[in-house]
């Protein structure tokens, strides 16, 4: 006789149990990274425009494309969602082809830290353009 929930897997008994892969993360960071690959491509015509409208002008005429509440907010969520996307992507490369624990974890830290500093810097250009300062 078999068990109720012997059907054909490839995952251990544990892993049915907790509902997790090998890597306990891996299906939520391939939802994270095609739910932010979703939002760039939503943005990607509106930010295109607006990178359209800055050509030829100085930072005057930046300021003042960028004190445009709906063109701020545009451009932020773009700047979150590709340097998450980033953030994930690498991470992916990372995980998969360096094979040296500890040098993957300086990779993985330096790629956090990156990601992170690009994506605030960006932010708060943005923030300081929209601003007026």
């Amino acid at each position: 006789m078999t068990a109720p929930n012997s059907s054909k897997t490839m995952r251990t008994p544990l892993a049915r149990v907790r509902s997790l892969g090998a890597s306990h993360s891996g299906t939520s960071d391939f939802w994270r990274q095609r739910v932010t690959a979703v939002a760039m491509t939503l943005l990607i015509v509106p930010v295109i425009v607006v990178v359209l409208m800055l050509i030829g002008s100085n930072q005057a005429g930046a300021k003042q494309i960028f004190s445009s509440l709906p063109i701020a907010i545009i451009m932020l969520l773009f700047i979150v969602a590709s340097a998450w996307h980033m953030k994930i992507g690498m991470q992916v490369v990372i995980e998969d082809y360096v094979h040296n624990e500890k040098i993957k974890l300086a990779s993985v830290m330096a790629n956090n830290f990156f990601c992170t500093a690009v994506a605030l810097a960006s932010i708060y250009a943005i923030l300081k353009m929209s601003s007026g300062v």
